[in-house]
């Protein structure tokens, strides 16, 4: 071979190998892998390099073109390529059999101790939570109420409402100032609307309270700059991805710290068992949305409430319930596997987030054999064995009781109401829009009671515990408070055959009492001055229509 051959070859090497980088870069650009070798993308972009690279060899001197078509010149494919066709191999069959030995198959006891699930006891360690901290609200509820937030400032701020959107991807539930809600940021309506409000950021995020169901939009003094919604440098996940490159990560989510400051924290994943095996979350990197500025953190702070995923932890625990007694057990004799029901929800207590799922044993989709609550901070998981029906039981019978009104059940939280564990459901009309609620008995779903308000609902709920013998100590009454003015309007509307009757003493609150509890509510007209009885509930939840016990001539109080 000649010098000049030599030197074209090397020359030609190089080409290729510069051309390869550029086009590796632009994917890595674009598609974020870690440079970890326990991340299958990581493998990936190897697999990727490696075939771009011979793509590259043969477009530029394996391919022949002439009048025939294309053909490829014998021996190049093999003479020039062999190399990275070997490393190509290599890398396809040293992810292939990493996924294999890192499988439960082999792993089964560590997978099985991925959670660590402790048995507690309800009643002492699930206490009876007030009205003021029962999350009213599902996430598609608080979406609608975000939605007609953003949409109410087109009269006062219509620059605002045409630019930009509110996520409906996020509506993260945390814990702000001890108050259960849900926060969504906004983010740009397109590509041009990016264009043209990039430098300012996003103006503000939208937070939920999931008890008064109030929705405000909260405006920033400075804009979010770095969102999931950004492109190039200030896109999240790009920004992640450069600053830590080796780390893997999961879930991301909008947080909001005590005083309002505005993160998105970043979940950091970790494969604990083999190769790709037993994912498992190991700390979180804390981004603020406003100045991109970022710490990765092993135990992140307390006011964080979500770095676990809910899906990580129902397939973390999945793996403990069904792999108890082995691999082989999980798929034929199935002795004590258990796994999670469909579906869940969160629960504040402690100021943290809990994740709440039944379990069931297997096979068994009619019943739950008990449920666990897992801390989506700490990962502590706890587990309470107590039978009953399942939440989709719950929800059809809660449903049942209100078919005429044709209104859906939400799905359940597990509550403690008189050390009976409880399903309570908002119940929404077609609309999203909550209008009553109802509560469940977990052993005997047909202990099933509705009311318009909680205080109303829980009443009902314990009468129907002492009626079917579950409770024998009287209920607790709601407390009740009353307002003594004069009638400025009358209002009433059958509701189930009962007639409501809202009335007015001057101001936007009404007070509705029904003619079944109280048939005099029905001898009163505008101007007769009356005491009315309701229940303070009702008024702490901000409502501007309050639940009524009775309503009286205030001549005789």
């Amino acid at each position: 071979m000649s010098r000049g051959s030599a030197s074209n070859g090397i020359l030609n090497l190089i080409l290729r190998l510069v051309a390869t980088a550029v086009l590796g870069g632009i994917y890595f650009y674009v598609m974020l892998p870690p440079i970890n070798v326990k991340s299958m993308e990581f493998w990936l972009f190897l697999f990727v390099l490696l075939v771009i690279y011979i793509v590259i060899t043969l477009a530029t001197s394996g391919l022949r073109i002439n009048r025939y078509g294309v053909t490829l010149e014998q021996g190049v494919l093999w003479a020039r390529c062999k190399i990275p066709l070997l490393l190509a191999a290599v890398v396809f069959l040293g992810s292939v059999v990493g996924g294999i030995v890192s499988s439960e198959i082999f792993h089964a006891k560590s997978y099985y101790n991925l959670l660590d699930v402790q048995t507690g006891d309800f009643t002492e360690e699930v206490a009876e939570i007030s009205y003021d901290k029962i999350p009213m609200l599902d996430k598609d509820s608080s979406v609608q109420l975000g939605n007609r937030t953003l949409g109410s400032l087109s009269a006062s701020d219509s620059s605002l409402v045409s630019q930009f959107e509110v996520s409906d991807e996020e509506y993260s539930q945390i814990n702000y100032q001890n108050e259960p809600v849900r926060v969504a940021p906004l983010l740009y309506g397109n590509i041009i609307k990016w264009f043209n409000n990039r430098s300012e950021g996003l103006p503000g995020y939208i937070i939920v309270n999931m008890v008064t169901q109030e929705a405000d939009l909260v405006k920033l003094d400075d804009g979010m700059k770095y969102s999931t919604g950004e492109h190039f440098g200030r896109n999240l996940y790009r920004l992640l991805r450069f600053r830590y490159p080796t780390m893997m990560f999961g879930d991301v989510n909008f947080e909001i710290d005590e005083d309002g400051t505005p993160w998105w924290v970043c979940s950091r994943t970790v494969h604990r068992i083999g190769l790709f095996g037993g994912e498992d979350t190991e700390g979180a990197v804390l981004v603020n949305a406003i100045t991109g500025e970022s710490t990765y953190y092993t135990e992140v702070p307390t006011w964080v409430d979500r770095v676990y995923s809910a899906d990580q932890l129902v397939m973390q625990y999945n793996y403990h319930g069904t792999l108890v007694n082995g691999w082989i057990n999980s798929w034929l004799g199935q002795k004590g596997v258990t796994t999670t029901s469909d579906g869940y929800n969160y629960i504040a207590m402690n100021d943290d987030v809990y994740l709440y799922t039944g379990v069931t044993s297997a096979g068994n989709d009619e019943s739950n054999v008990g449920f666990i609550l897992v801390n989506q901070r700490t990962k502590e998981a706890r587990y309470y064995s107590i039978s009953g029906a399942t939440e989709y039981s719950a929800m059809s019978s809660a449903e049942g009781a209100v078919q005429h009104l044709s209104y859906t059940a939400t799905f359940p939280l597990l509550l403690n109401i008189s050390d009976e564990p409880t399903y309570f459901m908002s119940l929404k009309d077609s609309a999203e829009l909550v209008k009553m609620y109802a509560m469940v008995n977990v052993k005997d779903y047909q202990i099933t009671a509705t009311g318009s308000s909680v205080a109303e609902c829980q009443a009902n709920y314990e009468e129907l515990l002492i009626e079917n013998g579950v409770k024998v100590t009287d209920p607790v009454e709601a407390e009740t408070d009353t307002v003594t003015g004069t009638i400025t309007d009358i209002r009433s509307v059958v509701v189930d055959g009962n007639t409501m009757f809202y009335f007015s003493l001057g101001t936007e609150v009404y007070y509705v009492v029904s003619a079944a509890d109280d048939p005099d509510a029905v001898i009163y007209d505008v101007g007769d001055e009356v005491t009315i009885t309701y229940y303070v509930e009702d008024e702490e939840d901000g409502s501007t229509i309050l639940t009524g016990v009775s309503v009286e001539d205030a001549a005789i109080m």
